[in-house]
């Protein structure tokens, strides 16, 4: 067994003993559970914690197997890799690979099946703003140099007046803040146990009005979970929707998913903008589909005519409409521990993970994970 493999599940083996297999896991330290209740947890968020339900419709979009199995042997670290190792070395619990829309892998692992939902972190921002774009065709939100207070009129006065609604999606907005998720005090673990504001706002609004601004709006980029969670707390006020319901109505019903969603709750009972939708593997990877083929439902997309192009380009170094962005042209929806939709237009392919890292955000697991998808893309090439 190689070094990488060996520290890495090193990183992961703790002691499970104290809890049953089965056992949930609390509320309090959602960021800090172990392996053993990550593993149940993700998988079952809607009891631990207030979400909504994303209704699916009558019908499932098909995804079809392909016939011929497929696994990829590559090199990486000094050593020969495959996809048993991959999910292995990365604690990866769902892994669908889908070419030309035909699932070429989907394999399961640490309990999940194909019935359960594992929650998104991260990638749910880029569901939300796939939503935002939704609701500028639609003409709620006027268009992506609005003024964030013209939708949130209590972040007046603060580090957020001024900023547009493409400085929110790009996380360019020059407001001060810390996503240490290592630390208890950091912003983004603290920002969602915030009190309302004096005139009842939404707690994450009131929070995020006090930071402080550190640069002009549209001049530093800073990676911001909450100023995602203010996309969907904006989006449901320019929709007068709950950001669930609206996902249902325009993408979920519509374009065939197979089981219902679930969305995480904030303590004012409106959906968490940046983070934690939980839904199937095949689901993920269906969202992939509706994406990469210009979010279209039937032949009419959702979403205004240039919105794809401008979401996925790199609107900063690597980074555009809460999606990253690759300079191959490939782009990938990313949630913490794990969590992941990679998207290649131009080799037709969708990528899905779902995972319970023990460390949130660690390099090396991101780079086991880089090293696999581009050996699957490598792979498939021209197949």
């Amino acid at each position: 067994m190689d070094k990488l493999v060996r520290s890495l599940i090193v990183c992961m083996a703790i002691s499970s003993a104290a809890i049953a297999d089965e056992a949930l896991p609390p509320q309090t330290g959602f960021l800090f559970w172990t392996p053993a209740q990550q593993r149940v947890g993700y998988r079952n968020i809607e009891k631990i914690f207030p979400t909504r339900t994303v209704k699916n419709g009558p019908t499932v979009f098909p995804l079809i197997s392909s016939p011929r199995k497929f696994d990829v042997t590559y090199r990486f670290e000094g050593s020969e890799w495959h996809t048993a190792k991959f999910m292995q070395a990365n604690n990866v619990a769902g892994l669908l690979v889908i070419k030309h829309g035909k699932i070429v892998v989907e394999r399961y692992g640490l309990g999940e099946t194909p019935q359960d939902r594992w929650t998104s972190f991260s990638v749910g921002k880029s569901v939300t703003s796939t939503l935002i774009g939704a609701a500028i065709k639609d003409g709620y939100i006027k268009g992506l140099d609005s003024k964030v207070i013209d939708y949130l009129p209590a972040l007046k006065g603060s580090a957020y007046d001024g900023v547009t609604i493409r400085q929110l999606l790009t996380m360019t907005s020059g407001a001060k803040w810390n996503e240490d998720y290592s630390d208890p005090k950091s912003d983004v673990n603290q920002f969602a146990l915030g009190e309302p504001g004096t005139d009842g706002e939404n707690p994450i609004v009131a929070y995020m009005a006090k930071l402080p601004r550190e640069a002009p709006p549209g001049g530093k980029w800073v990676y911001k979970t909450g100023e995602s969670d203010l996309i969907g707390v904006l989006l449901a006020r320019a929709t007068h929707k709950h950001p669930g319901d609206y996902l249902s109505e325009k993408i979920w019903s519509k374009f065939g998913m197979e089981r219902d969603a679930v969305w995480m709750l904030d303590r004012a009972g409106e959906e968490l903008g940046g983070c934690c939708i939980s839904m199937t593997l095949r689901d993920y990877g269906r969202f992939g589909l509706f994406f990469m083929r210009g979010g279209k439902i039937g032949d009419t997309s959702i979403l205004p005519d240039d919105w794809i192009t401008e979401a996925t380009r790199q609107q900063q170094p690597g980074y555009g409409f809460q999606w990253w962005v690759h300079n191959d042209g490939s782009f990938e929806a990313v949630g913490i521990s794990g969590q992941a939709i990679l998207i290649d237009p131009t080799e037709d392919l969708v990528i899905v993970t779902s995972s319970d890292w023990q460390q949130a955000d660690a390099p090396p697991y991101y780079a086991v994970s880089k090293a696999y998808f581009s050996a699957v893309t490598k792979a498939l090439h021209g197949r």
